[in-house]
């Protein structure tokens, strides 16, 4: 069934497979794009011009890269010994994970353009227009999102919309932050009309796609545009706007139960917005790799698990309702949530997960297999490893994985996230909002997650009104280890440093012991800092919160050590 869904995508898997990408990512275009004249002359092989942007296009940055910026710089996942730049602020322009992301969201960025370009240049009168304009709205839709990406990430960055025209250019400069954001809102707003209501195949991206990302841009703009830290409420509002068409007429819902969003057959779910396109393959590029470096152990892995030292921070563990602070020195909490995202996103000692298959050895010494039951570290240092996205054993998955390959989808945006952006547009620069669709919204996220609505502050009734710290907690919550903390964070930082940088410096980082009260099946768990463990926290300041380019690419265009320019200035 896998196969049959995405058919679409994988009868290019082997032309990727023969194929790799330039290693001059920033201007050069892939070598691995479709150019032959022949290749445009029906619906279908156009469509197939632009499958490769729903997956290996961002192969490098979902490699490692996305936990790596998005969860690990940004406080969510702990990694005291792996990836220490990233978690201690201090990443340069040499490091592995930062030259794979600028480089994959250059290459989305590079294949989008060539696809644009080939489409209107070699595409037949044999091509539909409506297929035509479908797969340029679809290069553009993704281009729009590796840019989001990298604005949020680096700061200013250059705008390349095509690629040959500048390849003998050494003078490429980057383009102001307010006038990328420009950029985004202008193409995506463009793309809208021509993207179908429903899919032109299973995982294909629709026009509610691109109303969820526009809405996501817009709240984005209101910050960058603010002044003296008050967001822009025009863009406010169409954030607003945007939200709750998709809310109301997408035909989108949530899964009822958390949990259903990572398993693996719940792929293109009607919760899903966009996510990227993984299958199943032995070939580098086509299949999800992030299990393998996150997964706790080779005991639920494929001949990989190698993600035995991340684990969840204190920071996130401490956000989850039912874990409390116990006496009054800081290093102990204690208990247990009702909220399913904190078992869902990370493993604690003796939950259960039905769903993955591990190696055991029992009492006596028998090797076997059984159902997971996360581990029981009685040392003064343990983890709370990563659960979401680790889908086990090739058993588990119908026989499609092995090391390192696997099947399951990566989400770029749901639903969820359009609740939560429609509340924060609708509170936009006050304290609090009692306006009654935005406050269920919040509510409806929280209940999913199997808590009940905001509680007053009395704690015997149901909160009439919520704050930015109520949205702000439930964003944290929902998409840890989704890869979306760290850019929520640069939100903040458009129109408030202080705030963003209050947040991570004032982060506990550092390694701690979980203890269950019994094991197997425990009731609750106590967390205790480990006491010589001492580098617990960052230094995030203005000079390193957004990352360095890589060296190589400073060192081949210099013109990008320059102030930024508008784009639209630049352009006339």
């Amino acid at each position: 069934m896998k196969i049959f869904k995405y058919s679409w995508l994988i009868s290019l898997i082997g032309f990727f497979a023969l194929t790799n990408c330039s290693e001059d990512y920033l201007v050069r275009p892939p070598e691995d794009s479709l150019t032959d004249v022949d290749f445009y002359k029906t619906d279908e092989e156009v469509m197939a011009a632009t499958a490769p942007l729903y997956s290996r296009m961002w192969f490098d940055y979902n490699d490692k890269a996305s936990f790596s910026i998005g969860d690990l710089r940004s406080g969510i996942l702990m990694a005291p010994w792996n990836s220490r730049e990233f978690g201690a602020f201090n990443a340069n322009g040499d490091n592995s994970e930062v030259i794979a992301a600028w480089n994959a969201f250059f290459t989305v960025i590079q294949q989008s353009n060539l696809a644009i370009r080939n489409i209107n240049t070699y595409a037949t009168a044999d091509v539909s227009d409506e297929v035509k304009q479908m797969a340029i709205a679809e290069a553009r839709f993704m281009r729009a999102c590796a840019y989001r990406n990298l604005v949020l990430a680096w700061g200013a960055v250059p705008i390349i919309t095509d690629n040959i025209e500048i390849m003998n250019s050494t003078d490429t400069k980057r383009n102001t932050i307010s006038s990328i954001w420009e950029f985004l809102t202008s193409e995506m707003r463009a793309v809208i009309t021509d993207l179908p209501e429903e899919p032109y195949a299973t995982g294909r991206i629709t026009k509610y796609s691109a109303e969820g990302m526009l809405a996501r841009f817009y709240l984005s703009r209101a910050g960058v545009e603010s002044a003296g830290g008050v967001r822009n409420e025009m863009y406010l509002d169409s954030a607003r706007y945007y939200a709750q068409d998709v809310i109301q007429n997408s035909g989108k819902s949530l899964l009822d139960d958390y949990r259903s969003l990572f398993l693996y057959n719940y792929d293109n779910n009607n919760e899903s917005l966009f996510e990227l396109q993984w299958v199943y393959s032995t070939a580098w590029g086509p299949s999800n790799s992030v299990p393998a470096y996150l997964a706790y152990s080779s005991d639920i892995g494929n001949g990989d698990g190698w993600g035995g030292a991340y684990g969840a921070s204190w920071y996130i563990i401490s956000q989850y309702e039912g874990i409390n602070q116990v006496g009054t020195t800081g290093d102990t909490i204690q208990g247990a949530t009702l909220d399913t995202r904190l078992y869902n996103t990370f493993m604690l000692p003796g939950a259960h997960y039905p769903e993955i298959t591990q190696d055991y050895t029992a009492d006596d010494g028998t090797v076997g297999q059984r159902e997971c039951i996360y581990p029981n570290n009685t040392s003064d240092a343990s983890f709370a490893c990563t659960k979401k996205y680790i889908v086990g054993k090739a058993g588990d998955v119908g026989g499609e994985a092995s090391s390192q390959h696997y099947p399951n989808n990566t989400y770029m945006l749901r639903l969820a996230e359009i609740y939560l952006i429609y509340a924060e547009a609708t509170l936009g620069n006050d304290e609090q909002s009692s306006d009654a669709t935005a406050l269920e919204y919040v509510n409806i996220i929280r209940r999913r997650a199997g808590l009940s609505n905001l509680p007053n502050e009395e704690g015997d009734g149901d909160k009439t009104y919520f704050t930015f710290d109520d949205v702000f907690k439930q964003r944290t919550l929902e998409f840890a280890m989704e890869s979306m903390f760290m850019y929520d964070l640069s939100n903040i930082f458009s129109y408030d440093k202080a705030k963003a940088l209050s947040i991570l410096n004032n982060q506990d980082r550092g390694l701690f012991a979980i203890y269950p009260d019994v094991y197997p099946n425990p009731n609750s768990w106590k967390f205790v800092k480990t006491s010589w463990h001492t580098e617990r926290s960052v230094t995030a300041t203005e000079g390193n919160f957004y990352l360095p380019i890589p060296t190589a690419d400073l060192g081949a265009m210099p013109s990008l050590t320059e102030d930024p320019v508008d784009y639209y200035a630049a352009s006339n």
